[in-house]
């Protein structure tokens, strides 16, 4: 039996060509943080770090009304989620070939720098490298407790983007009798803002030379946002600004938050150390969206799910201090 556009063949086949599509995106976001530290020394990591990000935010902001459009389209035998497929998946294919020629391994090796340039970012990365303490094992960095508890930490930041983006469009929908368009539109605000911030606090992390309070401070607000949002549906613009307060929160933890575990990893433990965090934090994919949904079923609104997400960035903007205590300060540059 072939493939058809309404049976079951059809949906085993993108289920699995979706399955080998997350297998393939599993290295490319540690992979990611792991090559800013080649390139970006840690003093100015925060700010670059969100320079990243922000595609994060941004996607939120610019991909709902954009994939709207094209799931409109219908021709040349294709129908829209086919087109979607096509459109927003080519501009990554031909963005790796560009990624194969320009981006080297290291600064040495970018011919687009000038010799003065790959000299000065060469000698900055191997001086920090130098006075960067003990190199470890692959093994040593997949046990160690530190690195967990990075995990565990991460875990609290990622469930409140995941839980946030997920379920803001039907918590807008709530407010009142809105259209789709008008919900696309109201969800976009406090991404926007949220995009923001990660670059600001990014840069003043960087400017302080801080990261615990910067990390710490971010969550609590993103918990709090959260949590003051689950007691407003009355009040629409309230609650929406608290929803706005608390993507603020979560999205400029996220920048601040790598800066950490990528100044103590060194050696293959970074590589191994890395992928183990953002394994762990992205598990919060499955279950941040489906304890909300379990937690609306039973009680009837988004407030108990809501204070739950509050509850994990809370844990994890406390359990950042007892992960990192003792751990000097690094200089502003």
């Amino acid at each position: 039996m072939g493939l058809s556009l309404c049976g079951y063949d059809l949906r085993a086949g993108l289920f699995v060509i979706r399955f080998l599509l997350g297998a393939a995106e599993a290295g490319f976001f540690p992979g990611m943080i792991l090559y800013l530290t080649y390139w970006f020394p840690a003093s100015t990591r925060a700010k670059i770090t969100g320079a990243f990000l922000v595609a994060i935010p941004l996607s939120s902001v610019l991909g709902a009304p954009i994939s709207s459009a094209i799931l409109d389209l219908e021709g040349f035998g294709l129908r829209g989620w086919q087109w979607l497929f096509l459109i927003e998946g080519i501009p990554a294919i031909l963005l790796g070939f560009v990624v194969l020629k320009y981006l080297t391994d290291k600064p040495a090796d970018a011919e687009w720098l000038s010799p003065w340039e790959r000299q000065i970012v060469s000698n900055r990365i191997a001086a920090e490298a130098a006075h960067g303490g003990e190199k470890h094992s692959l093994a040593a960095g997949l046990v160690s407790l530190k690195v967990w508890l990075f995990g565990l930490i991460y875990f609290g930041i990622v469930i409140g983007v995941y839980g946030m983006s997920l379920w803001l469009p039907q918590i807008i929908k709530g407010f009142g009798e809105l259209s789709n368009q008008q919900v696309g539109l109201i969800t976009a605000i406090p991404h926007a803002f949220g995009a923001g911030a990660m670059v600001i606090w990014g840069r003043h992390s960087d400017k302080a030379g801080e990261r615990v309070w910067h990390m710490a401070l971010a969550a609590f607000a993103g918990a709090g946002g959260l949590v003051a949002s689950a007691f407003l549906a009355s009040a629409p613009i309230v609650a929406l600004s608290a929803m706005t307060f608390a993507a603020i929160g979560i999205y400029s933890a996220l920048p601040v938050f790598w800066t950490l575990p990528t100044a103590i990893l060194r050696g293959t433990a970074a590589a191994g150390g890395i992928a183990l965090i953002n394994s762990l934090g992205n598990l919060s994919g499955y279950l941040g969206p489906s304890m909300v949904g379990y937690l609306k079923d039973q009680t009837g609104s988004f407030q108990s799910g809501l204070i739950m997400l509050g509850g994990f960035l809370a844990m994890a903007g406390l359990l950042v201090f007892a992960v990192t205590r003792n751990r000097a300060p690094e200089r502003s540059s």
